[in-house]
């Protein structure tokens, strides 16, 4: 996080941990505030890399599972990069700023993968660069999100992955009533300032609001833990599978079109005080001893409790209950996702 950005937000009341915003002092009253209501909040918990130069489509295109083409100056896209077995090293949001490509991806992943990224430039005439500490996201939502930006902007994207430019901002919506705003830290304190009928919250209440859509994003505790269909990136439209070669893309491939993924992620309640993180594994008795799944992701529910993404068995989804940590830990209670699976 940019450190003028993080004392002014510091100056709100804004308690800060390596770098995140975690709440504003009544993390209950956030909790409640991002169910019911309208918030705002600093995306810190992502970083940003921009990938520019006049390779820069094609060499992101023989990288990424997804048709990097079709980002646009007015479409974003989801999108993984992948080791050769077809495992994620990264999920990302993708849109393009002028000529440029900005990747933006959980923060524990953002240098390891511009480093990785960085290995397969070679000749190509393509630069990547942290700016992460040089521009703000700013997470926008809730039933008052579309009137309160509308005050400041004459036109704003009304389509999930429709993204919309005025000046130094760039606005991407997410989905109905949910955005996001890219600028610089100047034009951040000001727009924060504007937004002040929005109740502050802290960066994980915005993850709950992914968690709530099923739009999941890898970390360093899951790094390598999943292929894309375990994450259902085949159904929120992150992978392509007509656009050809890239890393780990015959793994994909083969399971769409010849096998079925045994795995996949479901939304789930864990209804108990209990911590829980990414990376956690999962366990039914079908699995007996041996894990039958992994936490995404997992934030705080309004009414009291875990929400959390999970990639589980297909079997010990349908055929037991599944718990956190134990066969006799918490029980996992799934809720339907808003997006049908295959």
């Amino acid at each position: 996080m940019n450190q003028d950005w993080q004392n002014f937000l510091s100056v709100q009341g804004a308690h800060v941990q390596e770098g995140v915003i975690q709440h504003f002092g009544d993390a209950s009253a956030e909790r409640m505030a991002t169910r019911d209501g309208s918030i705002r909040c600093d995306l810190s918990q992502f970083g940003l890399l921009k990938v520019s130069g006049e390779d820069a489509q094609s060499f992101l295109q023989n990288l990424l599972s997804n048709d990097i083409r079709e980002v646009t100056a007015t479409h974003a896209q989801l999108s993984s990069l992948n080791n050769a077995k077809g495992r994620m090293l990264a999920s990302m949001l993708i849109w393009r700023d002028g000529n440029d490509y900005v990747l933006q991806l959980h923060h524990s992943l953002c240098e390891p993968i511009r480093k990785k990224l960085s290995m397969y430039v070679l000749r190509s005439k393509v630069k990547i660069v942290d700016v992460s500490a040089e521009a703000v996201c700013m997470g926008i939502a809730g039933v008052e999100a579309v009137a309160a930006l509308k005050a400041l902007y004459p036109t704003l994207p009304q389509q999930a992955m429709e993204v919309g430019r005025h000046g130094e901002d760039s606005i991407l919506c997410r989905e109905a009533n949910r955005f996001q705003i890219t600028t610089s830290v100047q034009r951040a304190v000001e727009l924060w300032q504007q937004l002040a009928a929005l109740h502050a919250v802290g960066s994980p209440r915005w993850n709950w609001l992914d968690i709530r859509a099923g739009v999941p994003f890898v970390q360093a505790a899951t790094l390598e833990a999943f292929v894309p269909q375990m994450l259902n990136f085949e159904v929120i439209n992150g992978i392509n599978f007509k656009k050809g070669c890239y890393p780990g893309q015959e793994v994909v491939a083969r399971m769409h079109y010849l096998g079925k993924a045994k795995r996949r992620m479901f939304l789930a309640h864990i209804n108990a005080e209990v911590a829980v993180k990414a990376g956690d594994a999962l366990y039914s008795s079908v699995s007996e001893e041996q894990s039958c799944g992994t936490v995404v992701d997992a934030q705080a529910a309004a009414d009291g409790g875990m929400d959390a993404l999970v990639v589980v068995q297909l079997a010990s989804h349908d055929e037991a209950s599944v718990h956190l940590g134990a066969l006799g830990g918490a029980a996992l209670q799934f809720v339907a996702l808003p997006y049908a699976l295959p």
